[in-house]
């Protein structure tokens, strides 16, 4: 039997029901699922699929990520909400890509892992099977795994396997319908500094690849959740008499005036702070030293920074716990007209971390 797999949470438990109810079958698992978006969060579910589908014995296949094809088959829904008009067309996109897959291998059965999830609508789910099996001769099976606790079991045994949980459906439109009252989407910034930012989908898929390292060397360890203050530069540029100036921007650098303009005529080298905004500035060479001359140029430190995690060691060495004062690294202290145009944000925020037993 084909089994059609959305994500691991919900693969998981209905899995592993369908094991239990269908004792004779050998399933096979086929992620496809091209809604997800952005690429990184369809390669994060990817990934803990797999690792699900490995703990479960389950042979997986991945689909093509065609997203672009299924913008097209959205168009003019994007404002539908969960449940309506743009969900049906998702299902029947995605089930009848499997349909078609398994017709390629041979296989005469499906059925979907988005059955269980409690955000989907079953009745929606039932139909899109039946409209893309029928014409293929495909039996198709609708279990019901969420009746009679089935849900509060699946999410207890997604906490115990320590599944990667997602906190959006998976499309772009519902996520952004899902955050339309925040500042902005965590979930689509990605800095062109290519660093890693703490809670993002890339910290995710680096912590889920350290659980699976950990699970195959038999290792005992928990993840456990914890709160903190999160941070994103949403926007910042520098003009020196009225010219681009380049400059880095260390993590926490928080901006209360989003326009900052002074006169700054000392010719000097290593740092100097502004009153404005608490604004401190360094040079690459006092920078560099601090990093122990870790980088060959200025370019070379734009072009592959400091870890998020070594920018707030070398900000707290030097300006103490707690502090959000802007620390903006140039190659050589601007002398001049100065102007400064920066948002940020700084939020509470959840992340998981790794605890060795």
């Amino acid at each position: 039997m084909l089994v059609h797999i959305c994500c691991s949470v919900d693969s998981h438990y209905f899995m592993s029901e369908l094991q239990k109810a269908c004792p004779d079958e050998k399933l096979i698992g086929f992620f496809y699922d091209p809604n997800i978006h952005p690429y990184s969060e369809y390669e994060l579910r990817f990934l803990d699929v797999k690792r699900s589908c490995d703990k479960l014995g389950i042979k997986l296949f991945k689909g093509e990520y065609d997203y672009e094809s299924w913008l097209k088959a959205v168009k003019g829904y994007e404002d539908e909400p969960e449940k309506g008009a743009r969900c049906e067309i998702c299902f029947d996109k995605r089930i009848q890509e499997s349909v078609k897959f398994a017709v390629k291998i041979g296989e005469k059965k499906l059925t979907t892992t988005l059955l269980t999830s409690p955000k989907k609508d079953l009745v929606q789910l039932q139909n899109a099977l039946q409209k893309q099996c029928s014409p293929f001769g495909i039996e198709f099976l609708a279990p019901d795994f969420r009746k009679n606790g089935g849900t509060q079991r699946q999410f207890e045994l997604a906490k115990n396997e320590m599944l990667y949980h997602q906190n959006y459906c998976g499309c772009l439109y519902g996520l952004s319908k899902q955050k339309e009252n925040k500042p902005f989407i965590d979930e689509l910034m990605s800095p062109i500094t290519k660093q890693i930012l703490p809670a993002s989908i890339e910290a995710r898929i680096k912590l889920y690849k350290k659980v699976q390292s950990l699970e195959k060397k038999g290792v005992k360890f928990k993840l456990e959740r914890e709160k903190f203050l999160n941070y994103r530069l949403l926007k910042a540029g520098i003009r020196l008499d009225k010219k681009p100036l380049k400059a880095h921007f260390l993590f926490y650098s928080h901006f209360k005036n989003a326009y900052t303009r002074f006169l700054q005529n000392e010719a000097l080298s290593g740092t100097f702070s502004s009153p404005k905004d608490e604004l401190h500035f360094w040079d690459f060479s006092f920078f560099n030293a601090l990093c122990k001359y870790k980088f060959k140029s200025f370019e070379d430190f734009l072009k592959r920074p400091l870890s998020i995690e070594a920018e707030v060691k070398i900000r707290t060495k030097m300006l103490g716990n707690y502090n959000l004062s802007p620390i903006i690294i140039t190659e050589r202290l601007p002398q001049g007209r100065i102007e400064l145009s920066a948002k940020s944000e700084i939020y509470f925020d959840v992340r998981e971390k790794i605890i060795l037993l």
